[in-house]
């Protein structure tokens, strides 16, 4: 769920600048799960812009403590929010900690990178939705781990319903700066994209899997 539309469209105009996310609709990415997809979005390409990062920093964290107060500790989702996870956290000036997608196989076999006690509230930080399953997988270690899991707080979503779906089921609530609905407004408002492209952009939305 975006809070503020005005935001979203400023966060999804900043990420277009910086090629964070690319719109390619006659050139096609291919994802890691086969789907043929005209966006392909890396957030961690705005680490590099300190006026970008501090943009999102800012917003993420003031989002944040809207919406849960300040909880004991921010957790970012290796590998892609670790770096963001930390500048919010520095923000509210709290403690920082990381989940990996499985425990190490060596040495303290730690899925979770940091300290957490039981019983402490956590908002975990992550740069982008797809499915959800693997910000999911990172909430389940935490609450395993004995966190009080607030909420997930992500740059961009895709809006896939199965990603709606995922989260509804683990009763973790979600909220992002920007989303792809955003995203196409604000490509189309400011010609970023054509027009003929515009119908392209929204049938991927309404189907991607299926996608060609």
């Amino acid at each position: 769920m975006v809070l503020d539309k005005g935001i979203a469209k400023k966060t999804a105009e900043l990420l277009l600048q910086i090629n964070a996310i690319k719109l390619e609709p006659e050139n096609p990415f291919t994802w890691a799960s086969g789907w043929k997809s005209p966006i392909y979005c890396d957030n961690r390409i705005m680490l590099s812009y300190p006026e970008i990062r501090n943009f999102v920093r800012e917003e993420m964290a003031k989002q944040a403590e809207n919406l849960y107060g300040k909880p004991d500790v921010i957790a970012g989702v290796a590998t892609g929010a670790i770096g963001i996870g930390i500048l919010v956290a520095e923000a509210l000036g709290l403690p920082f900690i990381y989940v990996r997608p499985e425990p190490k196989s060596h040495g303290r076999q730690n899925q979770i990178e940091g300290n957490l006690e039981s019983g402490q509230t956590v908002v975990v930080i992550e740069d982008l939705i797809s499915t959800g399953k693997s910000s999911l997988n990172a909430v389940r270690a935490l609450k395993d781990g004995g966190a009080n899991v607030k909420g997930m707080l992500a740059i961009f979503t895709y809006g896939f319903p199965v990603a709606t779906d995922n989260f509804e089921k683990e009763e973790v609530e979600l909220h992002t700066l920007s989303d792809y609905e955003h995203l196409i407004e604000q490509a189309s408002e400011t010609h970023y994209i054509k027009e003929s492209q515009l119908n392209t952009l929204l049938q991927w939305k309404s189907n991607p899997q299926q996608w060609k």
